[in-house]
């Protein structure tokens, strides 16, 4: 049985991810650390803080597996500061609150395109952020790169929702992918026998993870 921590939990992945958990009877504890309080979700410990570092810190309990789905964009964040705080440092947070209670198995949600020299902030800060989990040693750690999520945000994000159609037409690793997928493929990943190291999935493969090909 696992004791799982999430954060992202009201995002469009982690949403779809922590329903799966609830549902999954390997999983026996789920802490879901959030900004603002969760609803219709009974049994889970749900942590709120405006500020989600300290709704991780109220976090007390071992912890096997952790799922971080946090993401926005610098439109939603307001600023590339508020970007990277989002998008890297809170990342980091919950991985070293995760390893302080013992997980030994990280699952994180990046970017098509993640790359720490990337000409472009949006995809340098995910590479960035991955190059610092790795060099956190996890002894296993699960990097997914989905390409344009498909779901229904409670927000709309205008670019988005005028490049969806585009993607939908896409090839390969470029297409874009059912959030619902994306969380399916996480949780495969996170229950199957262990792999060590580190295990980078583009989006592709999640979709086949996801709908039980691979």
């Amino acid at each position: 049985m696992s004791q799982v921590l999430i954060t992202g939990a009201t995002g469009l992945v982690g949403d779809h991810l922590l329903r799966m958990l609830i549902q999954e009877k390997r999983v026996n504890a789920i802490a879901a650390p959030t900004r603002r309080p969760l609803v219709n979700v009974p049994g889970v410990f749900n942590p709120h803080d405006p500020q989600l570092t300290d709704a991780l810190a109220q976090v007390a309990t071992p912890i096997d597996i952790a799922f971080c789905c946090l993401g926005t964009t610098r439109r939603e964040a307001g600023s590339k500061e508020a970007f990277v705080h989002a998008d890297y440092t809170l990342v980091i947070d919950t991985a070293l609150t995760a390893k302080k209670w013992g997980a030994s198995h990280f699952l994180v949600v990046s970017a098509l395109g993640a790359n720490a020299h990337s000409p472009f902030f949006y995809n340098k800060v995910k590479g960035e952020m991955e190059e610092a989990l790795i060099a956190q040693q996890w002894p296993r750690l699960t990097i997914v790169r989905p390409s344009m999520l498909l779901g229904d945000r409670q927000k709309r994000r205008f670019n988005e929702s005028m490049m969806a159609p585009l993607f939908q037409l896409l090839p390969g690793n470029w297409k874009s992918i059912d959030a619902r997928d994306v969380a399916r493929a996480m949780l495969k990943e996170a229950l199957s026998p262990s792999q060590e190291g580190v295990n980078i999935i583009p989006s592709g493969k999640l979709r086949e993870i996801a709908q039980g090909e691979a």
